[in-house]
């Protein structure tokens, strides 16, 4: 499928446009259908001039690395952004043991930066596969830490393309999620760190990276832990004692290694891959009562006749 050209004024704009770009070349589950257009922008300087011209009829989404995103067959209407490494992929060692990290930065390089600046408290981000925008925008943590612990401050961009500056505070954290404005594009974040001996942190690191080759199927295509933990349970657990351990809808698979992660055995759609999850919810919520809820972010329409009802229509 395609959409229909946007109307966009692209005067002096040093990013690139690309339309009906297909997001299945970006995510890690390499499913789902196209963005109407998708912006590229060179630095936080050409982001704000383009929003700043930008119809507020026309959608904005920003994604990043593409690992926690489960994009519809039918795609995304709008403009989908996507930030660079070159523009938004900086690190700098600040005063007072802190970093400034742009949003486009691995969080695996997050933690390399700070190992090779001898700092410590972000051993955990090496086990997560995904950006610091991501992280922001959902508290990512693992091995026992989160965002919300090491950062100070986040710099954004608004709807209109004006700078903004949000305190630790102000993100509103909670267990994966910010109460920060889905309107805001994150850009660069300070972080807090601690000195420390360059050995303990990479032991650190190796022990995180150690969990996550035993435990994870870091080969797979798949975007990484599916659902959020209930309070005082694991969803992995609930998953597997409903019996869906292994469980397979078309091309979609619930990871036989750990029943948290849904993975595309090579021809999945994002459909197969919304209603396998879908499945797994609802025989959860039947065998044990709870309901999950989904970590993974689904973006976009589905193909017509293909809305997959939560639970099922529990």
């Amino acid at each position: 499928m395609s959409f229909p050209p946007l109307d966009l004024d692209l005067d002096g704009i040093r990013g690139r446009v690309t339309p009906n770009f297909g997001l299945d070349a970006v995510t890690w589950f390499r499913v789902g259908g196209p963005a109407q257009a998708l912006f590229q922008p060179a630095d936080a300087e050409d982001l704000g001039l383009f929003l700043s011209r930008l119809s507020e009829s026309v959608s904005v989404l920003v994604i990043g690395v593409g690992s926690n995103l489960l994009v519809r067959d039918g795609g995304i209407e709008g403009v989908v952004i996507r930030l660079s490494a070159k523009g938004f992929g900086s690190a700098t060692r600040l005063d007072g043991n802190r970093i400034r990290v742009g949003a486009a930065l691995p969080d695996k390089r997050v933690a390399a930066f700070a190992l090779e600046e001898g700092l410590s408290g972000f051993a955990f981000y090496h086990g997560i596969p995904g950006g610091i925008g991501g992280a922001l925008r959902m508290n990512a943590g693992a091995n026992g830490g989160e965002t919300r612990q090491r950062l100070v401050e986040v710099t954004a961009l608004d709807r209109k393309g004006r700078r903004l500056t949000l305190t630790n505070d102000e993100m509103g954290f909670t267990y994966r999620h910010t109460a920060a404005s889905e309107d805001l594009i994150f850009i660069d974040a300070v972080y807090q760190g601690e000195p420390a001996d360059r050995a303990a942190i990479r032991a650190a690191m190796d022990e995180v990276e150690a969990h996550r080759e035993r435990a994870q199927p870091i080969r797979e295509k798949t975007g990484g832990s599916t659902f959020k933990n209930p309070p005082e349970n694991s969803a992995w657990k609930l998953i597997d004692a409903a019996g869906c351990r292994g469980l397979q809808i078309g091309g979609a698979q619930v990871s036989p290694m750990h029943c948290n992660f849904l993975i595309n055995t090579g021809d999945a759609t994002a459909h197969d891959l919304e209603l396998l999850g879908e499945t797994v919810r609802a025989r959860v919520l039947e065998s044990s009562g709870i309901r999950l809820d989904w970590e993974i972010k689904r973006l976009g329409n589905p193909l017509p006749g293909g809305e997959v009802r939560p639970f099922l229509g529990h």
